[in-house]
């Protein structure tokens, strides 16, 4: 009676095998050829002077270098912004706050708002950042904006990291007589460092790639000067994307480069996700109630 019943799972097995395995060959087969066609588009105008100098002549002559900056400059904004926050969040969630309602329904809410449309955050971001506080049309204003979209992100991310470290760690601290705020600094965010920074990185590669939120707060068609202040205007590599694929008055002469700027985005934007990768499998290594 074994030997049907084995052959029954091995085959049960071998159609849910299948079915994980088509979706996930199917995605990579996607993947793979949106790298090639990038590439094959836009490899020509990939060069030191592209990616050093300012454009020129309405945008159909020059380099990107510009857009880059303002890139990373908001990115650093939002990640001042939110990510304090959020961590101190995170570790007020899973450490302190009590097991009610209250907190269920502050739970519910973060994890609603991580759903909510980008554009939204950016009307947002406007009425709040750019006219409220009167920080008018600006990096500031920008990259308030995206760190408030990246907040829930964050908050989730390192309450589910904190709240992953087993109680025992916890527990033989407060009994060594430490304190909790202790027990917490030495002995749990330590070992949810990994899971905390990985959040913190993807959310940040997400943060590249946003057009909505700065298309309202700060973010500019076209300049040759970089940011000099916080209150200034900036050029961006979405933005600076979707204005030579969409709105450029010669689009078929700003093709390459358009493709160009994608694929300079994509490599920044794959650099974040594998430095999270590599930090988190390099700090896992040293975290041995993990084994």
């Amino acid at each position: 009676m074994s030997r049907p019943r084995s052959r029954v799972s091995s085959f049960g097995g071998s159609i849910g095998f299948l079915l994980t395995a088509i979706p996930l060959f199917l995605f990579l087969a996607f993947i793979a050829f949106m790298f090639y066609y990038l590439f094959s588009k836009g490899v020509g105008v990939l060069s030191w002077e592209f990616l050093t100098q300012p454009p020129t002549r309405g945008m159909t002559e020059g380099g990107i270098w510009p857009c880059i900056v303002g890139t990373l400059l908001v990115t650093f904004v939002s990640l001042v912004f939110s990510v304090p926050i959020g961590i101190c969040s995170g570790i007020y969630l899973s450490e302190y706050a009590p097991d009610n309602i209250a907190t269920r329904m502050i739970r519910s809410s973060i994890r609603s708002l991580a759903g909510i449309p980008s554009i939204v955050y950016g009307l947002f971001g406007v009425a709040l950042f750019v006219y409220a506080l009167k920080f008018g049309m600006s990096i500031l204003a920008s990259g308030m904006t995206l760190g408030l979209m990246n907040l829930p992100w964050i908050i989730t991310t390192a309450e589910e990291a904190i709240t992953a470290i087993p109680s025992s760690f916890r527990e033989g601290a407060l009994a060594l007589g430490s304190t909790k705020w202790e027990s917490i600094r030495r002995n749990v965010l330590p070992y949810a460092f990994p899971g905390i920074l990985t959040g913190v990185l993807l959310a940040l590669a997400r943060t590249m790639g946003e057009t909505a939120p700065i298309l309202f707060t700060g973010v500019t068609y076209y300049t040759k000067q970089l940011p000099t202040s916080l209150s200034s205007k900036f050029m961006a590599l979405p933005y600076h994307l979707f204005t030579l694929a969409t709105q450029h008055d010669q689009i078929v002469k700003v093709r390459p480069i358009a493709f160009g700027t994608a694929i300079v985005l994509l490599i920044l934007v794959l650099a974040f996700d594998a430095l999270a990768f590599v930090i988190r499998m390099r700090i896992a290594k040293t975290n041995t109630w993990q084994v």
